[in-house]
Formats: C-alpha cells, sequence, structure tokens
C-alpha cells in the first residue's frame, strides 16, 4: 500500500515499499522551491532502503537545475550504498535531462515496467 509523502504544496508524491525496490510515483514541480524537501525526504528512504528506487516522474509538469541536480544526488548516494535509481519520465522531463546529456547517468526508462526489469536483471 503506497504511503503519502510529506513534500510541498507544488510536490506530492507517494511511496511504495517493495521487497527488492522502493517506488515514488510525484506529481508537480520539481524546482527550486520543491528541492530541499524533495532531495531530504527521499535520501533519507534511500538510506533506510531497499537500496533500489525507480522514480515515476511522468506526472511532473516541470524540472529546473536544481531538480536535476537533487536527481544526480540521490543516484551518486543509491550508488554509493551498492543501489540502483531507474527514472521513469514523460517528453517534458525527458527533453529537459536530455539538454544537459543526463539520460545515460539517470537510467531514463519508459515505463515502471521497463524500470522493474532492470533493477532486477541487476540483482
Amino acid at each position: 500500500m503506497p504511503e503519502a509523502l510529506n513534500l510541498t504544496v507544488s510536490l506530492r508524491g507517494t511511496r511504495e515499499v517493495r521487497k527488492d525496490c522502493q517506488i515514488f510515483r510525484l506529481t508537480g514541480l520539481l524546482d527550486a522551491f520543491s528541492e530541499p524537501t524533495f532531495r531530504k525526504v527521499l535520501s533519507a528512504c534511500i538510506e533506510d532502503g531497499p537500496k533500489n528506487t525507480i522514480l515515476v516522474l511522468s506526472q511532473i509538469d516541470f524540472v529546473d537545475s536544481s531538480g536535476l541536480g537533487a536527481l544526480v544526488q540521490l543516484v551518486k548516494q543509491a550508488q554509493t550504498l551498492g543501489g540502483k535509481v531507474q527514472i521513469v519520465t514523460n517528453a517534458r522531463v525527458t527533453q529537459t535531462v536530455k539538454l544537459v546529456r543526463l539520460e545515460k547517468f539517470l537510467s531514463l526508462q519508459p515505463s515502471v515496467e521497463v524500470a522493474l526489469e532492470n533493477i532486477q536483471s541487476a540483482s
């Protein structure tokens, strides 16, 4: 059962913990306003485990440079702990990520199913 995440007025989400991964489904804006809370909450969740994480950003309306920076930091944190992060995006988020050439580092995926397959095949 997904639990609601207490983020900000402009960024809402849920967290679902499975045996080998956790799935975050986020909606709204990932920008300079929401980034500090987003990073703090997700960083604590990654620390607590499971170590593999899927971020579903397909309902995100906007990502700015501070949001991208937070995503990079979360990927690095998960890798340090021996986990993987997969990010499910929409066209708008993908375009923003590709502008800064981070699509491979951020492991952009077209669906949650593909992201789950990638995590399970790496285990």
